[in-house]
């Protein structure tokens, strides 16, 4: 089996070429170390950061921004999304806190990008009226 990346580790996008034979794995096309093991892990097992929103009450928009605190199987990522999607946070919420905790069995927590007051009904019928 054979499969073809282009490397995201560094500068350079070096065109890695990763192939399988009789369980061996060779990785060729890499200028660096790091190269190396990113063509590995993305044979292996591919993994990606995860940002997206979730639906925020009491707050001045309806969509709080989310991000994972680190990578995310890519097998999982839309068990992830479906979860988030499912998901309503109510404000306040501040940046850094955690929105989700170990999504999907992943052990990665999904937390809070950006922080958000909660606004009074007053105040919201006020910019409602602009």
């Amino acid at each position: 089996m054979k499969k073809e990346f282009v490397c995201i580790v560094c500068p350079n996008s070096c065109r890695l070429t990763v192939s399988e034979q009789k369980g061996e794995i060779e990785v060729s096309g890499h200028e660096c170390k790091r190269g190396l093991e990113h063509g590995l892990s993305e044979y292996r097992n591919p993994r990606r950061m995860l940002t997206s929103t979730v639906a925020v009450t009491g707050a001045g928009l309806p969509r709080l921004p989310v991000i994972s605190t680190a990578e995310i199987p890519k097998r999982k990522l839309k068990d992830c999304l479906n979860e988030l999607y499912a998901t309503a946070v109510s404000a306040p919420v501040t940046s850094g806190d955690v929105v989700v905790k170990d999504i999907c069995g992943t052990g990665v927590d999904m937390i809070a990008s950006r922080s958000m007051n909660k606004i009074s009904r007053l105040k919201k019928n006020e910019e409602a009226m602009r």
